[in-house]
């Protein structure tokens, strides 16, 4: 640590993405703020029946919290958790509900991985969060559609996003027929390599309503469609990514309604 170095406290708010046990009653916390990006923090006696703010430091909530550390990258890069206020324990509202939970894990993964450097502010990516997490919490659509929205609209910010409704090698608008996950997305006739797939209309036009917001649309489709457009998004993400999700695969897509 530089000499003459003083931690200094700071407050923001944050989605708690993930957390790890440390030591017999610490956790180490990561967690996505509003103005200094993705940080990791120790939250001591967290773990301890008599913690004051242990049940505020759960995946998936949003809290405001005091934390002492540089937001500036001075000195040690695990900051300390010294005061918690919950804003919206989001978890609560679908603990029991394995569809929603799987989902919920799975955005929270995909947020932590998206931000790979650490105090770099990532304010897009951490309304997006913030928004998918407070979806899932209000029930008022499948979870795997917010899953789907949320993931299409994270490769966006990573500047991954699939052409839909355009064609991805020459630009050529139109809804096309076949799909390439290594070339960009949908692809026109003339420039379709061997090996794409030709997912139905329907299903493109569910990938497009999911980027825009149209919940109208993406709301009245049925479970096959919803089936195929989550195989081509998770598809596209993890060429991109070049490592699988682990959350993913354990996503249960059988809701048909929220």
């Amino acid at each position: 640590m530089p000499a003459g170095y003083r931690r200094q406290l700071y407050r923001d708010d944050a989605v708690v993405l993930r957390v790890q046990k440390l030591g017999e009653s610490d956790r180490i916390v990561t967690l996505l703020t509003r103005r200094h990006g993705r940080l990791r923090a120790v939250a001591r006696g967290v773990r301890r029946t008599s913690s004051r703010f242990g049940a505020r430091l759960e995946p998936f909530g949003h809290i405001d919290l005091q934390l002492a550390g540089s937001p500036e990258g001075v000195g040690s890069s695990l900051h300390s958790v010294s005061q918690v206020e919950a804003v919206t324990l989001f978890g609560k509202s679908f603990l029991t509900d394995y569809p929603r939970y799987t989902a919920a894990s799975a955005i929270c993964e995909t947020a932590e991985r998206l931000t790979p450097v650490e105090r770099e502010p990532a304010l897009r990516l951490f309304q997006l969060t913030l928004g998918a997490l407070k979806a899932l919490a209000a029930g008022e659509h499948a979870g795997s559609l917010v899953l789907d929205a949320y993931l299409l609209r994270a490769m966006a910010f990573a500047g991954w996003a699939p052409a839909i409704m355009e064609c991805a090698v020459c630009g050529t608008p139109g809804q096309h027929a076949a799909f390439a996950v290594p070339a960009g997305g949908a692809v026109c006739p003339d420039c379709r390599p061997p090996g794409a797939a030709h997912p139905s209309p329907v299903t493109l036009g569910l990938m497009n309503a999911l980027t825009v917001g149209d919940w109208t649309f993406a709301d009245a489709t049925e479970p096959p469609v919803r089936r195929e457009c989550s195989g081509l998004v998770a598809a596209h993400l993890q060429w991109h990514m070049e490592r699988a999700l682990r959350s993913l695969p354990l996503v249960d897509r059988r809701e048909l309604n929220p």
